[in-house]
């Protein structure tokens, strides 16, 4: 296998504490097993479940992570909106309106040089209406015509990503879905070079309903009344994506999709 390949490794959205100790405990063992140059962990829900907050950014960035992709949470802790202007390797999605504090990509270098496009997008359908992810990518992209990007689209319908990923393929490296946190197993790279997974997964507890306390959404289902979710408890999951990509033709040239649980011994 040839070793000049770009490595990126992709975690799934990031649940609470259990999620942050599930990133501490398996990411050293990932960056070393897979030779990676660059770790980006979607982790808007990072904070009790629910957003962000300056202290628990930075300790996803002291873990080992690169850059912080986000969502529709993104904005959950209020407190957080002053401070995200701040934190230069947090991104939020780009197709929000302008004047939202907060950028929607990074540009950052590999170890060896490599520059990497990061870019956040955030998808329409059954979710708020932001304006176009479609043309807010082409948009972007004019700006990096021959720079490796990744696309992490934040996003609940599985037709919308996999629309995503024809409209930009062979233009950006891979496109990574978050937000529904429930593994896909239909990583494929595209007709013209672009990696591609409807959803990555989650890092966090593996004993719930996508992180949450199981009865609290049970109870929301069975009585339709409003319910206060809590982040489980109990043993965690990591969910990942190892991308590796030609650093001169900046395709895709394998996948290894990753699925840890620590009640399988791992």
């Amino acid at each position: 296998m040839p070793n000049d390949r770009v490595k990126i490794l992709f975690i799934g959205d990031i649940v609470g504490k259990p999620g942050r100790r599930a990133l501490k405990m398996w990411l050293p063992r990932l960056m070393e097993d897979h030779q990676v140059d660059l770790v980006v962990a979607n982790g808007e829900n990072g904070a009790g479940g629910f957003g962000l907050t300056r202290e628990i950014a930075l300790e996803i960035l002291n873990a080992g992570v690169d850059v912080i992709t986000s969502g529709n949470h993104i904005w959950d802790k209020k407190e957080f909106l002053p401070v995200i202007d701040q934190l230069e390797r947090v991104i939020r999605p780009a197709n929000y309106p302008p004047g939202v504090p907060g950028r929607g990509w990074i540009k950052v270098r590999t170890p060896s040089g490599v520059p990497v496009v990061v870019l956040n997008l955030e998808g329409r359908i059954f979710m708020e209406p932001l304006d176009c992810p479609f043309r807010k990518a082409d948009e972007v992209l004019k700006a990096f015509p021959d720079t490796i990007v990744v696309v992490d689209f934040h996003a609940e319908a599985s037709s919308e990503k996999m629309a995503l990923a024809w409209h930009l393929d062979g233009r950006v490296s891979a496109i990574v879905g978050t937000h529904t946190h429930v593994q896909t197993a239909d990583e494929q790279i595209m007709p013209s070079g672009t990696g591609y997974i409807t959803d990555v997964g989650m890092t966090g507890p593996s004993l719930s309903v996508i992180g949450m306390n199981p009865q609290d959404p049970l109870k929301r289902f069975l009585t339709h009344l409003p319910s206060r979710f809590e982040v489980a408890k109990g043993p965690v999951q990591l969910n990942a994506l190892v991308v590796e990509i030609n650093p001169i033709t900046r395709k895709t040239e394998a996948l290894q999709r990753i699925f840890l649980r620590e009640e399988d011994g791992n």
